[in-house]
């Protein structure tokens, strides 16, 4: 059965059928009889019962907002004023939030009810959600599967119904590609468009928080409340924020641009291939133009990423040092020892491999064949997408080279697990909005998405056609 959209609980409130409290107690079991996904760090039972209340008055008095009984869940990076955030890393052991987040901020102003905080790959460094401290997301399709990184808790929690959306954070495809697994959709939003404030950051010029929902109707409601400028991020727009939500009808003919690369590339499966083409034959039939375009640096853009984003992580994780909070070895008798041994007994394998990548990177021996040549790869690749966009509205890819892999398939092999981001690095990359749409199903029942990109700040078209393609492939 479909889940029940925002709305639809909203009504049910209004009308005295359910009520917030009831609804926080719905999920709470949930969350209680699927402890085995691993899918919350956290869980704020009481809180949220509290919280409920509070928005169950604003029900009454008809003073609730746009998010009223909103139940959501929070990846561990995100910060939330007096709670635990570690971004499943030991480093951040015992440590609690000391503001919230602006996109906490902005939850929490329209009536939402945040229920936990999130597994997720540590510091958001994975595809997989494997590199947590606190123990590998189980796919709830098959508990055997990975559940896609670094946003795995909050795509399994989603899926498994253990609340009704949750906010990720995407760097190169950490809310799309576990959305992807786990057959709900996920969105990247424009670079910039949502304020990165209280985000822990791994890459500053790539990070955005995106939401993973069960409908495009919820996802267009909350990210209309996440978005728009913020006097604590410079780089946060003050581009307007749409309507989001009341925009979601699509009009007149479309123009679409498939990368045939990316059809074409041996690592992905048949399925995923066959079904791609399927959805382009089912546009072409409804009357919108789709044509193939090339689109020959699919092969530099991951490796052009991992250089970019390592150097990025070198220098932000810097901070956590074992000296103003945090954990600190107690093995450690003196500064030096102090930094050592906190960051490594501190920071798993994963992350230890790519700040040691990035420190490398931005070397004085390496710099500028590293990391400045990274820099003018990004700058080609911004431009040759942009090119595309300049003849097109949309820009069709997979998501995902094939579903869900096995859990331990890729951990002993990090240039494997890296490939899995291969058709999700482009659009942040380029900086453009990307959403990851759950249309497909492989022979063994796992699901998958296919993505959709477009303009800088196309938002409100990219979720209107995205509602449109899914009702379009789905019957």
């Amino acid at each position: 059965m479909k889940p029940k959209t925002i709305k639809q609980y909203q009504s049910e409130i209004r009308a005295g059928s359910t009520s917030c409290v009831k609804l926080v107690e719905h999920f709470l079991n949930k969350i209680e009889e699927n402890r085995h996904l691993n899918a919350f760090l956290e869980v704020y039972g009481e809180e949220a019962l509290d919280r409920a209340e509070q928005i169950d008055a604003d029900f009454k008095s008809g003073s609730e907002g746009k998010l009223a009984g909103l139940v959501i869940g929070l990846k561990d990076n995100i910060s939330y004023k007096g709670h635990a955030v570690s971004a499943s890393s030991k480093i951040l052991e015992g440590f609690k939030a000391l503001y919230n987040a602006t996109v906490t901020e902005r939850l929490l102003a329209e009536g939402a009810i945040i229920i936990g905080r999130l597994n997720c790959d540590e510091f958001a460094m994975g595809a997989s959600n494997e590199n947590s401290a606190y123990g590998p997301v189980l796919n709830a399709a098959d508990n055997t599967r990975v559940p896609g990184g670094s946003s795995g808790g909050s795509a399994v929690s989603v899926q498994a119904g253990l609340c009704m959306a949750a906010l990720g954070s995407d760097t190169g495809g950490s809310v799309r590609q576990p959305a992807s697994f786990t057959g709900t959709f996920g969105m990247k939003p424009t670079y910039g468009r949502v304020s990165r404030w209280g985000l822990l950051a791994y890459a500053s010029s790539f990070d955005q928080i995106g939401p993973i929902t069960n409908s495009i109707e919820d996802m267009a409601l909350i990210l209309e409340v996440i978005s728009g400028s913020d006097e604590f991020d410079a780089t946060a727009s003050r581009r307007e924020v749409d309507s989001y939500s009341e925009n979601l009808e699509v009009n007149g003919t479309r123009k679409f641009a498939y990368i045939q690369d990316c059809l074409d590339h041996p690592g992905i499966s048949e399925e995923v291939k066959a079904h791609l083409e399927l959805v382009i034959s089912k546009i072409r039939n409804d009357g919108h133009l789709v044509e193939p375009v090339s689109f020959p640096f699919l092969k530099y853009m991951v490796p052009c990423y991992y250089v970019l984003t390592t150097a990025e992580a070198s220098s932000n994780l810097s901070r956590y040092s074992g000296l103003m909070y945090g954990y600190r070895s107690k093995d450690s008798f003196d500064l030096e020892s102090t930094f050592k041994k906190s960051r490594s007994e501190g920071f798993g394998s994963e992350v230890q491999r790519r700040i040691m990548t990035g420190t490398f990177v931005l070397g004085s021996d390496h710099y500028d064949a590293y990391y400045t040549k990274g820099q003018k790869v990004r700058k080609v690749i911004q431009q040759e997408t942009q090119k595309i966009l300049d003849n097109f509205d949309f820009v069709l890819l997979p998501t995902t080279p094939g579903a869900a892999f096995s859990l331990g398939d890729k951990s002993g092999d990090p240039i494997a697990m890296y490939l899995a981001d291969i058709f999700t690095v482009q659009a942040p990359l380029a900086g453009i909005p990307a959403i990851s749409i759950p249309t497909g199903i492989d022979n063994q029942g796992l699901p998958f998405g296919i993505q959709l990109m477009n303009h800088h700040y196309g938002e409100t078209d990219l979720l209107a056609v995205s509602e449109y393609l899914y009702n379009l492939v789905s019957h």
